[in-house]
């Protein structure tokens, strides 16, 4: 997770949404990925897209039986989605997210009949570090 709070740290660095994820896969960090949807002008570019994108890139397939994510944020509706295609074994994150969050909070998306692959969830890893740093964002961006 720490890894994954690194990456949100370079988003906000960025003008972004602090948002961090790593893919990992037998203990080895296999891909990261940071909030890009202002810089890529691509909505879907949240960080977890990224880093699973860049993780299948890396290992030359499309389905990441196996490996853990770990984000800072609970997981909206679409990374929800994605981390079911992508068949991720295990889903590790930091702060949930009562107005866009879909793990925990809202559509809970794994819990749906619908949902054809469900990880493992583990959330509240590094909560309040990742928390904290949503708020900072927001509260200099309100300023």
């Amino acid at each position: 997770m720490d890894r994954a709070l690194e990456e949100a740290q370079r988003a906000m660095e960025a003008g972004e949404v602090p948002v961090g994820a790593v893919v990992v896969l037998d203990g080895v960090i296999v891909a990261t990925g940071n909030n890009r949807t202002r810089r890529d002008n691509d909505p879907t570019a949240h960080a977890e897209i990224v880093a699973l994108r860049a993780a299948a890139k890396q290992l030359d397939q499309e389905r990441l039986s196996g490996a853990d994510l770990f984000v800072t944020l609970e997981p909206c509706a679409m990374c929800a989605g994605a981390i079911s295609h992508a068949r991720i074994r295990r889903l590790y994150y930091g702060a949930g997210d009562e107005k866009m969050g879909a793990v925990d909070h809202g559509p809970r998306f794994f819990a749906a009949e619908t949902c054809h692959h469900r990880p493992e969830v583990y959330g509240g890893l590094a909560e309040e570090d990742a928390a904290a740093m949503l708020r900072g964002f927001f509260q200099a961006r309100r300023s």
